[in-house]
């Protein structure tokens, strides 16, 4: 008997989370969090520290604690917040030339000042977590200060969109990539998703016509460069002029941005453009479901687009965004459909991700992982952000499904034969 898919799962599940952050991350020696806890549960001592992690830890403690109803929990998050927040205030932010630094070593001494546009754009979404939760105005004075500098160095005013990267003093560089397994091209899906996202956050909790007309800007390039409406997949890669140099397509990306659009668009409250993207925020959940489920009911890695190669490999951020993809999806129309996926999907993470042992979620599942595939548990890329936003967000979904809040109100009880029969255990 497996688990079922419900609020009070997510609920649990999101306290482990959290208790794992707070229990085995916090730097006791040099402030802020450890730059990494290996495979196994154990810190890395002298493991470099990432922005992107860091503010992705910011942010999740933040919503974790606006979450909370409990106060002595709450009280924890915030803690853990606060302490996230004031190490990227003396640490990683740019006194000199604004915006965040790349890459610290565990003292907390610079070792790559680049600006990134994917960063740059955590912090904004971090920045204005934390301002809610506190009303720190020190943190929305640095989500506005942030947020003017993309608008200044990093869109592209010719061609449209936002570049990659930069140097410390916003200069443009030959080596833009976010990571080494990017193309080193100068615009990418992921960091204009990831504008997307703290865009939506800001104009969220500081609207004004400057944040509305810089996410409907965002909004609008997704639909008219990055959605291919002839697949409904995304297109990944671009040169400057926004010709398309992608070599796959992504599943995972692909149901995570149908919901951060969704998002974005809600916050937005354009009724006409939301209608007017409606048909791909649901385009993107339906040919994912359709063409990117494995054998095991996971969402798979990518598709090769030249061999058509499809790698099912299974990352832990996948199957935590295409829950939330695809309860968004049910939520807007009430097709079961969606309702079963995520419900062998939560089967799956349960059976082949958690770790039962050491605790968190593992990088790939443990039927992905070989010898010699010991990815940390936390570090530069991995913090909290993917699976306790996802917990958060199914909770607030299920909220508004347990209500009767469809966007539609015909049923669909088709049960796609792909999955088979799986038994749950109600919590």
């Amino acid at each position: 008997m497996e688990l079922a898919f419900t609020r009070q799962q997510a609920q649990h599940e999101l306290t482990n989370i959290a208790a794992w952050w707070l229990t085995r991350s916090i730097d006791e020696r040099h402030q802020g969090f450890v730059g990494e806890i290996d495979f196994y549960g154990e810190i890395v001592p002298q493991a470099d520290k990432g922005i992107v992690q860091n503010s992705r830890i910011l942010w999740f403690f933040s919503e974790a604690a606006l979450a909370e109803t409990d106060t002595i929990e709450q009280v924890k998050y915030q803690q853990a917040a606060t302490n996230a927040f004031d190490y990227i205030v003396n640490y990683f932010n740019d006194p000199q030339d604004g915006g965040a630094f790349w890459q610290l070593d565990h003292r907390g001494q610079v070792i790559n000042d680049k600006k990134q546009t994917y960063a740059q754009s955590f912090c904004i979404y971090a920045f204005c977590a934390y301002h809610q939760l506190t009303n720190n105005k020190q943190a929305l004075i640095l989500a506005l200060d942030y947020f003017r500098l993309l608008e200044q160095h990093a869109k592209d005013s010719i061609n449209g969109g936002y570049i990659e990267a930069y140097s410390r003093q916003w200069h443009v560089i030959d080596d833009v990539r976010l990571s080494e397994k990017d193309l080193n091209a100068p615009k990418s899906m992921n960091t204009h998703l990831h504008v997307l996202e703290a865009y939506s956050a800001l104009h969220k909790v500081a609207p004004t016509s400057e944040t509305e007309q810089a996410l409907r800007y965002i909004i609008e390039l997704f639909d008219d460069k990055i959605i291919d409406k002839t697949s409904f997949h995304l297109r990944l890669f671009f040169d400057l002029q926004w010709q398309d140099l992608s070599k796959t397509y992504s599943y995972g990306h692909d149901i995570e941005a149908s919901w951060l659009l969704w998002e974005a668009l809600d916050i937005l409250g354009d009724a006409a453009l939301t209608q007017q993207l409606k048909p791909s925020v649901l385009g993107l959940a339906e040919v994912c479901l359709a063409e990117g489920i494995g054998e095991h009911g996971q969402v798979g890695d990518e598709i090769c687009l030249s061999s058509q190669h499809q790698e099912m490999k299974s990352a832990w951020w996948i199957q935590a965004e295409a829950l939330v993809g695809f309860l968004n999806a049910y939520q807007l129309t009430a097709d079961e459909k969606y309702l079963h996926a995520c419900q062998v999907i939560w089967v799956f993470i349960n059976r082949y991700h958690l770790d039962k042992v050491h605790g968190e979620w593992h990088w790939l599942s443990s039927l992905d992982h070989h010898h010699g595939d010991d990815i940390y548990k936390a570090g530069f890329w991995k913090g909290p952000y993917h699976n306790g936003r996802a917990m958060m967000e199914v909770c607030r979904l299920f909220t508004l499904i347990d209500a009767g809040t469809f966007a539609i109100t015909t049923t669909n009880n088709r049960q796609d034969e792909r999955y088979g029969e799986v038994d749950y255990e109600a919590s």
